[in-house]
């Protein structure tokens, strides 16, 4: 390919293709520039640096997530949003990744509020909506929902649950049948040992 094909947007593709192909950790400037049959020298007028590349995959990864989600949402609630969103998270965990693990990096304040973050906190806030969720529960609630995808996908891809005869999609239905069990039972803020007034 030629030079002249290069832009910002195919350079953050193809860096994130090969995040899924050879590990987001692997991903440097001069693996892309090979991808494209120029030297590393032609992708510097398209991206500042390595981490720049890397910072570009993480927010197409959480766009490309976002979209997915907010597809799985459509018409949903409750329960149904629920599993709806766990499965397009955990599906897009397994087909994608490099691009997973890129959404994991800290970002700086400024570039994680102008990314697609803001949309997953607010879908995931709109889930807890429907179990009648507020402040402080619901930041509470969203923080024990992303663990456990996380967790999950996390352990699943590394090989964790391989020990075990019981299938992992069997596991992953029940454990999506406890945290909706959990939400609908939220239990009451307690201070100092005495639950609050409700």
């Amino acid at each position: 390919m030629t030079r002249a094909g290069l832009t910002a947007e195919r350079l953050t593709v193809a860096a994130a293709e090969l995040a899924d192909e050879i590990g987001y950790e692997n991903v440097t400037v001069s693996a892309v520039a090979r991808r494209f049959g120029v030297k590393d020298a032609s992708l510097y007028s398209h991206i500042r640096n390595a981490q720049d590349l890397r910072v570009r995959v993480a927010l197409l990864a959480l766009s490309e997530l976002a979209d997915r989600v907010a597809a799985a949402l459509a018409g949903r609630a409750g329960k149904d949003a629920l599993v709806a969103f766990a499965n397009a998270y955990r599906a897009y965990a397994k087909e994608h990744p490099g691009r997973y693990a890129a959404m994991q990096i800290d970002l700086d304040p400024e570039t994680a509020a102008a990314s697609a973050g803001p949309r997953h906190a607010e879908m995931t806030r709109a889930i807890l909506r429907g179990y009648q969720l507020s402040e402080p529960d619901q930041t509470d609630a969203v923080r024990m929902m992303h663990s456990t995808f996380h967790g999950y996908v996390s352990l699943e891809r590394s090989g964790g649950f391989r020990h075990t005869p019981r299938e992992v999609d069997a596991s992953w239905a029940r454990s999506l049948d406890a945290l909706d069990s959990v939400l609908r039972n939220w239990p009451p803020a307690v201070t100092d040992g005495q639950p609050l007034p409700a």
